[in-house]
C-alpha cells in the first residue's frame, strides 16, 4: 500500500504573540489617512487589526453593547459599530475654548454626554467612524488630541490639579508634565511598549495624583545642600492596580528638576526593551518585574542609572501625607492674594455637553478661563477673584454641579461599567448615582471623608483597591438569571499608611449595597473612638467583624470568584486610563 501521510502541527498564536506581531508590523500613528479612508468607506471597511488593536493608539475603542462580558465570549463582550474616544489632557489643565470645543463635539457626535476619568481625561461615547476624523480635527484645532490616550504607550501624564495655585505646594510641577507629554505622546520611539505605561509628576504635599499606583511616580521633596535648600523629587516605580495590585517601590534617589525628563525617558526605555514583559499580556506591566521576576528597588535603580549614564543622589527625607483626603471640592484660597479656586463635584464623572458649555462660560465670566479635571472625576475653575467665588459656586450648582456636595457625592468614583465597556460585568454609572442618593437619604449629615469606589470588574479601572470602601462587580444567579452584584473590599489607603483594600468576603446583589453600607457606616458612627477615621476603624476590626457589619449577621466568607485565566488574559491591563 503506497500512501503518503502528511501531518502538520499548527501552534495557535497567543494573544500576546498576535499583538506583538501587529505592533512590529506598523506604527499605528502613521495611519491617519487610513482612518480618513475608513470614514469615507464606512465601518465594514475597517480591518480586524484596526478594530482590535491599532485604533487604541488613537485613544479609540469599539464600544460595548451594554451587556459587558456576559454578552460575549472569552471575557470580552460584543461591540457596537460605535466608538469610545478618550481625550488626552496632561495634568488635567484646559481652557474655556478647549472645553467648549469638547462640548460641541460631544453634542454633535457623542449623544451629548461625556465622562471625566481617573487620569484627568475626558471620554466621549457613541462616536461613529464617519464622525471620527471630524472629532480628531476639532480637537487639534484647540490644541488637544487623543494620541496615546489608549494602547501600549505612555498614557495621559497626571499631576496635581491645583498645580501653580495651591498655597501649600512645594513646587509647580505642571511644566514637567507638559514636557514629558510632549516628549512621549506620539513619539515613534515609544509607540511599541509591552503594555500601557502611567506617569504622575506632582509638586503638592498631599500626593493627590497617587504616585504609588503609577509606573513612575515623582513627588516633590526639599533637601538642604551646602547650606541651601533645593527642590527635587522622590521616585517610585512599578505601581499599578488591576487584578494584582502593587504599590510602587521607592528608589533611593533624589531626582533634580533637570534630571526628571532623562529619568522618565530612561525608565520608559527600560520598560520598552524588556522582552520578558512581552510574553504574556496579563503580565506585561512594569510591576511584574517585581512580582514575577525577582527585581528589587536596588536592581531597578542600577539598571536605570546604567541606561541614563549618571548616578542619582541618595533620596532625601520625605513627608508622606497622613490620612489626607483631598478632592479639591469647595472654595479654597490660592497662593495668589485675592484669588481662589472653586471645585465642583461631577457625580460619577458623568457630564453633559450643556454642563461643559456652562462651565466654560462661567470660567470666562468669573475668572481667567482656566479649568482643571481631577483624578476623582471632578472639575475645578482656578484663578477666581475671591469676591466672585460665592457667586460662581451658586451658578455651578444651578448648572448641575455640586460645590458643597455630601461626603457620598464627593467621594464616589465609578468606572465606565457595562453601559459602554466590553470588559465590565456590572453597570456602574447609574448605579453609583442611585447609591449616592440612597446614602444621602439614609445617613443625612454623615460628616466623614469617604472614598467609595465602584468598579465593574476585577480590573480596577474604578480603583477600588485604594478606597475606604471599594466594591468590585460580580454576578449572582437568581432564579436562573444573572444579576448585578458587588464584592466588598475595605481599608485602602495611600500615603503614610499605604495599603491595598482588604477583601472581606462579603458579596451581595447591587440592589442590597445601600443596606450593607448603611449598616457598616452606622456601626462606625456608633462605635468609633474619639477622632477615629474610617481607615483606623476598619484596621481595628477583623474581616469577620466587618463582614458581620455589612451583612447584619455572622456569615461565612465568600471568595472573590475571579474569572478563569483565559478571561484574565483578555482583561488584565484593561481599557482603563
Amino acid at each position: 500500500m503506497n500512501a503518503t501521510t502528511t501531518s502538520t502541527n499548527t501552534v495557535k498564536e497567543t494573544t500576546a504573540q498576535r499583538v506583538e506581531r501587529l505592533k512590529r508590523a506598523r506604527n499605528p500613528w502613521d495611519g491617519l489617512e487610513e482612518i480618513r479612508r475608513f470614514a469615507r468607506d464606512g465601518f465594514d471597511s475597517i480591518p480586524p487589526e484596526w478594530i482590535g488593536t491599532y485604533f487604541r493608539w488613537w485613544g479609540v475603542y469599539t464600544q460595548g453593547d451594554g451587556a459587558g462580558v456576559t454578552g460575549g465570549k472569552g471575557g470580552v463582550g460584543r461591540a457596537l459599530q460605535r466608538f469610545m474616544v478618550r481625550i488626552r489632557i496632561p495634568n488635567g489643565i484646559m481652557t474655556s475654548p478647549q472645553l467648549r470645543k469638547i462640548a460641541e463635539l460631544t453634542r454633535l457626535h457623542a449623544n451629548g454626554i461625556a465622562d471625566l476619568t481617573v487620569r484627568q481625561n475626558i471620554q466621549l461615547h457613541w462616536v461613529t467612524i464617519e464622525s471620527l476624523p471630524e472629532v480628531l480635527d476639532g480637537l487639534w484645532q484647540v490644541g488637544l488630541n487623543t494620541t496615546g490616550a489608549c494602547g501600549d504607550v505612555v498614557r495621559n501624564v497626571t499631576g496635581c490639579p491645583v498645580a501653580g495655585v495651591d498655597h501649600d505646594e512645594i513646587v509647580d510641577a505642571s511644566p514637567l508634565v507638559a514636557e514629558i507629554s510632549q516628549l512621549l505622546a506620539g513619539n515613534p520611539d515609544f509607540y511599541n511598549l509591552p503594555r500601557k505605561f502611567k506617569i504622575s509628576v506632582a509638586g503638592c504635599r498631599s500626593w493627590c495624583s497617587y504616585p504609588e499606583i503609577n509606573d513612575i511616580g515623582l513627588t516633590a521633596v526639599t533637601r538642604t545642600l551646602n547650606g541651601k535648600p533645593e527642590v527635587g523629587f522622590s521616585l517610585r516605580v512599578a505601581g499599578g492596580l488591576s487584578t494584582e495590585p502593587y504599590l510602587g517601590a521607592r528608589l533611593n534617589a533624589f531626582v533634580r528638576w533637570n534630571q526628571v525628563v532623562p529619568v522618565v525617558k530612561g525608565i520608559a526605555e527600560l520598560f520598552r526593551d524588556s522582552d520578558v514583559l512581552r510574553e504574556h499580556r496579563e503580565r506585561a506591566r512594569l510591576k511584574f518585574l517585581f512580582l514575577r521576576h525577582g527585581w528589587t528597588a536596588e536592581r531597578f535603580q542600577n539598571e536605570l542609572e546604567q541606561r541614563i549614564g549618571f548616578q542619582l543622589d541618595p533620596a532625601a527625607e520625605e513627608q508622606s501625607p497622613d490620612d489626607v483626603y483631598r478632592d479639591h471640592v469647595g472654595i479654597h484660597p490660592q497662593k495668589q492674594p485675592g484669588l481662589s479656586y472653586v471645585g465642583a463635584v461631577v457625580l460619577r464623572g458623568r457630564i453633559t455637553a450643556e454642563q461643559m458649555q456652562s462651565a466654560a462660560a462661567l470660567a470666562e465670566k468669573y475668572a481667567g478661563g482656566e479649568l482643571r479635571a481631577t483624578g476623582m472625576q471632578n472639575l475645578l475653575i482656578v484663578n477666581v477673584p475671591t469676591i466672585n467665588a460665592d457667586t460662581l459656586a451658586r451658578e455651578l450648582d444651578a448648572s448641575g454641579f455640586q460645590v458643597s456636595g455630601s461626603a457620598f457625592a464627593r467621594g464616589t468614583v465609578a468606572c465606565s461599567g457595562t453601559e459602554f465597556c466590553k470588559l465590565a460585568i456590572t453597570e456602574t454609572k447609574s448605579f453609583s448615582r442611585w447609591l449616592v442618593e440612597e446614602l444621602e437619604e439614609r445617613l443625612p449629615g454623615f460628616d466623614q471623608h469617604l472614598r467609595l469606589h465602584v468598579t465593574g470588574c476585577p480590573n480596577s479601572c474604578g480603583q477600588h483597591w485604594i478606597a475606604d470602601v471599594g466594591i468590585e462587580g460580580k454576578k449572582i444567579k437568581v432564579n436562573d438569571r444573572l444579576l448585578d452584584a458587588y464584592y466588598f473590599c475595605v481599608g485602602g489607603a495611600l500615603g503614610l499608611h499605604q495599603s491595598t483594600a482588604r477583601p472581606v468576603g462579603y458579596r451581595c446583589l447591587a440592589t442590597e449595597v445601600p443596606d450593607a453600607l448603611e449598616r457598616l457606616l452606622a456601626r462606625y458612627l456608633e462605635e468609633r473612638n474619639a477622632g477615629e477615621n474610617l481607615r483606623l476603624f476598619f484596621a481595628r476590626h477583623s474581616d469577620a467583624q466587618l463582614r458581620e457589619f455589612l451583612a447584619g449577621e455572622n456569615i461565612p466568607a465568600v471568595a472573590r470568584d475571579l474569572p478563569q485565566r483565559h478571561a484574565l488574559t483578555q482583561i488584565a491591563g484593561g481599557i482603563g486610563d
